[in-house]
């Protein structure tokens, strides 16, 4: 009964550190509160825009989507993967998120991109490469 109680005793004493140390303060300046939006299932998400291929007009795909450029907090450009062939001679360009077009198609169940745009403007386009 003895060793028990010494055992006890013991145990108290080694747990008696690690509660203090939860039970420590921390100091500074506490992050601003968090601020949670509630999203629809029509929404698009980046995953579903990187892959994207882009139509135009005459139904022609003249590019996919790479890759999304963020400024101040608002899409600045999206970056289209144009020309070449499965990966050989393409080159990337920056264009306005404005001038594509993204929609959901109810009917296909599928998000579709389009431009008013020619394989060739695109291919004559500033080239876009990324800072390093």
């Amino acid at each position: 009964m003895r060793k028990i109680a010494l055992i006890a005793a013991s145990l108290a004493v080694l747990a008696a550190p690690a509660v203090a140390q939860d039970t420590k303060t921390t100091t500074g300046t506490a992050p601003a509160e968090a601020k949670f939006s509630t999203v629809g299932k029509d929404e698009m998400f980046s995953s579903k825009l990187k892959g994207l291929n882009v139509y135009n007009q005459k139904d022609e795909n003249v590019g996919e989507i790479t890759d999304v450029a963020i400024k101040n907090n608002q899409v600045d450009a999206l970056i289209l993967s144009v020309g070449g062939f499965l990966g050989i001679g393409e080159r990337y360009v920056a264009v306005s998120p404005q001038s594509v077009s993204i929609r959901h198609d109810t009917k296909n169940d599928k998000w579709v991109a389009s431009m008013n745009t020619t394989k060739e403007a695109l291919k004559q386009a500033p080239e876009f490469k990324y800072p390093k």
